[in-house]
């Protein structure tokens, strides 16, 4: 069964309220998370109930939105709820990115240093004079120069031996998403730490933020709202109430603004916004233009394959966290669903839009408002019907090939109430007051 959850103030708004607020912070072990009060909407209460139905539909496990910390949206899809635990894939770098800064702060690596200082000579296969030019800082913003061919884009088969690091062009001369070459620095970091990188991720930041979860395979384990924490301590350029992870602000700086000319949309592992230009994995070419023309341009992303998404926003005091299956084809980081959902967050004003328009035409409603039973006509076969209540929680669904057209509503309390009916024709939402 269904679970959501959804939390929306009239300050979040997007293009409309972007002043700064003092951030809260969720307290750490036991305790609530505060939310904002549903009745102080500034979103269209059917843009609310389009944007949940967009989320089911493109395969959504979590989606949580916190604003100055406090989460204004919180929604669980099919059988996940906020206990279960998923996937960060490539998101989990940044998380890296993050202990790296902290890991140089403590003084146990520089990341100006060659790779070589920490893994010894060798770890390569290339001669002594390349191998001496790649440097952590060239790792973290995946311009190595090591041949990312040898390895299929995005494989977890890792492999660590020097055969696998093979010379192909200058340190910083080009820019690849190389896993292997990302994926050996989690080994750095545990050599001069002396810990497992579970034990370390816990102890420098995990317990100080409340924020569980574990590694395998190089890839980190969470719940939803671990995921809004670590954004949270991002929004807050690592700092945590009054703990402070990461005083190197030249360090945090650096690692969210373009860190090689190749592709600058990319800092030290966090995908970055409002650039001129991006460039994909697996591919060596850029696109001139920004990676999401929807969404404010001081974004910085943590992005993972399948559309594990954390999108931290300075400007609007803002996290958004999306775990779940691919919402479209199987990409590695920025997919189409970043352009959708971006587009809908920046547009939840209350004006006509051509979902409702085509609603008008797909089916009508009556009565409306409605005492006990509510009857659908609809033009084309009706394939799912689905009620909300203004905090977007499912109240009755019912899809199949063959749906009734009458929804019953004597057992629900006085007040208002959206429709979604999906047709061959389309899907449009309505209005309903009882």
């Amino acid at each position: 069964m269904r679970n959501l959850m959804l939390f929306l103030a009239l300050h979040f708004a997007l293009p409309y309220f972007a002043q700064t607020q003092a951030s809260y912070f969720p307290p750490i072990g036991e305790g609530v998370w505060e939310s904002t009060d549903p009745t102080s909407l500034g979103w269209c209460t059917e843009k609310v109930a389009a944007l949940s139905a967009f989320l089911e539909e493109k395969n959504t496990k979590s989606f949580i939105i916190l604003k100055a910390g406090k989460i204004v949206m919180e929604a669980y899809y099919g059988d996940h709820d906020a206990d279960k635990v998923w996937y960060w894939a490539s998101a989990s770098k940044s998380l890296v990115a993050m202990l790296y800064g902290m890991a140089q702060e403590d003084g146990i690596l520089q990341i100006d240093d060659p790779t070589s200082t920490y893994l010894g000579q060798g770890w390569t296969s290339t001669t002594a004079e390349q191998e001496a030019a790649i440097t952590l800082k060239s790792q973290l913003s995946m311009a190595s120069g090591l041949d990312d061919a040898i390895e299929d884009t995005g494989s977890t088969n890792n492999c660590f031996e020097p055969q696998c690091f093979q010379y192909l062009s200058a340190p910083y001369s080009r820019w690849a998403y190389h896993n292997s070459a990302y994926r050996i620095l989690q080994d750095v970091l545990e050599t001069v730490s002396g810990q497992n990188k579970f034990n370390y991720t816990r102890s420098r930041l995990g317990d100080r933020i409340g924020m569980k979860g574990f590694w395998l395979n190089y890839v980190y384990y969470s719940k939803a709202r671990d995921m809004a924490r670590f954004g949270l301590l991002a929004l807050n350029r690592g700092i945590w109430e009054t703990d402070t992870l990461l005083h190197d602000q030249a360090y945090f700086d650096a690692m969210i603004h373009p860190s090689q000319q190749e592709n600058p949309s990319y800092g030290y592992l966090w995908w970055l916004n409002g650039q001129e230009a991006f460039q994909l994995p697996g591919v060596q070419f850029r696109i001139d233009r920004e990676m999401i023309p929807a969404a404010p341009a001081d974004l910085f992303a943590a992005l993972g394959k399948n559309d594990q998404k954390i999108y931290v926003v300075p400007s609007e005091d803002l996290v958004v966290v999306r775990q779940g299956d691919a919402a479209g084809g199987v990409v590695l980081t920025s997919s189409s669903f970043d352009a959708e959902l971006w587009e809908r967050l920046s547009d939840m004003s209350c004006t006509v839009s051509a979902s409702h328009e085509i609603s008008k035409t797909l089916f009508s409603v009556s009565p409306n408002p409605v005492l006990d039973e509510l009857r659908i006509q609809a033009n084309s076969p009706v394939e799912a019907i689905r009620l909300y209540d203004l905090h977007g929680r499912t109240l009755f669904a019912k899809s199949g090939k063959v749906v009734s057209s009458r929804v019953s509503m004597a057992n629900l309390p006085s007040g208002t109430y959206f429709l979604r009916v999906k047709t061959q024709d389309g899907v449009g939402i309505k209005r309903i007051v009882k």
